[in-house]
């Protein structure tokens, strides 16, 4: 690509900024989403289309920049949540293992640090996430799911909303540079 392309789309040159975390920075921001993505829907209702854990998943991958990395992280949170939900265990898991190896691979090209490209991620994962989720009940789990598409959109385009706070927050998580 030509040095313009590389500044229009962010790209990093040379090395890739991989963002550092503390441990515990990888195991309390999972476990207060999985939390909320329980619990909190009981008590307001209005709040069940929130996807945190998704987000938190895609936040990592896109601020680790290793595929393999993120596809770990992904799964991690994924299974966590099926084993604290009622859904089938791996459903979870396995889309959230796609949505992060694919977020982390999508950060190696771009510079995710800019809030619109965040944005756009975070709409657009939410929208993968629905739709394999959706394949894998029909197909895998042979469950009568309707993929809504109108409300699939206008639940990614909330998501989205909530998704540039939360990353502001979960940037403040970052440990020093390497």
């Amino acid at each position: 690509m030509s040095e313009l392309n590389d500044k229009l789309l962010g790209v990093l040159p040379g090395k890739s900024k991989i963002s550092r975390f503390r441990p515990v920075a990888y195991i309390v921001p999972p476990l207060l989403a999985i939390l909320f993505q329980i619990y909190v829907p009981r008590f307001a209702s209005y709040l069940s289309y929130l996807e945190l854990p998704l987000l938190v998943t895609v936040y990592f991958a896109l601020m680790r920049r290793q595929p393999v990395a993120g596809a770990v992280i992904g799964c991690l949170i994924g299974l966590a949540q099926d084993a604290l939900s009622q859904h089938p265990l791996g459903m979870q898991g396995i889309v959230k293992t796609l949505v992060g190896y694919f977020a982390a691979s999508i950060s190696m090209r771009f510079d995710v640090e800019n809030v619109a490209l965040r944005f756009i991620l975070s709409f657009f994962f939410f929208v993968f996430h629905q739709l394999f989720l959706w394949v894998q009940g029909r197909g895998l789990h042979g469950m009568s799911m309707d993929l809504q598409a109108p409300q699939t959109i206008i639940f990614a385009f909330l998501n989205a909303v909530v998704a540039a706070p939360l990353f502001l927050v979960l940037d403040r998580l970052k440990s020093e540079e390497l």
